[in-house]
């Protein structure tokens, strides 16, 4: 009984912060799957967005944390304005890229990169990629 009660604290602990850190209000969603359909990066992604967002919903941080859908999100907006109810869900994937690297947990290893790699790749890109991607 006691691990159970935890549980949904934790549950519920983790659902506050992301609705803290984004501004949404995540109930609100209904599962229509529009942010899905519209979703650029959709096909390279391991779950859909909607999934992303009823496993927030359901406060299932582990599956989300090992999820590359959060990362692969362009934040191009296209699930915002395609969102009958209004939510910013690339405000809800950045809430849950930050909670990631406030774990201090990189998604990308800087130093594990090759050297010819580093080299041959624009500066600013490594700089605006490694700010979304490193803690």
């Amino acid at each position: 009984m006691r691990v159970e009660l935890s549980s949904k604290k934790l549950q519920s602990e983790f659902v506050k912060k992301v609705t803290e850190l984004s501004g949404q209000k995540l109930n609100l969603c209904y599962q229509c799957g529009k942010c899905s359909a519209g979703c650029p990066m959709s096909d390279a992604m391991d779950i859909l967005p909607n999934q992303v967002m009823r496993l927030v919903q359901l406060g299932l941080e582990e599956d989300i944390g090992g999820s590359k859908a959060v990362w692969l999100c362009a934040s191009c907006l296209t699930c915002t304005a395609r969102c009958p109810k209004g939510i910013d869900l690339a405000r809800v994937m950045e809430a849950l890229r930050l909670l990631t690297l406030r774990k201090n947990k990189n998604y990308v290893e800087p130093s594990k990169l090759p050297r010819e790699t580093i080299a041959a790749l624009p500066q600013i890109a490594l700089v605006s990629g490694f700010r979304k991607l490193t803690s």
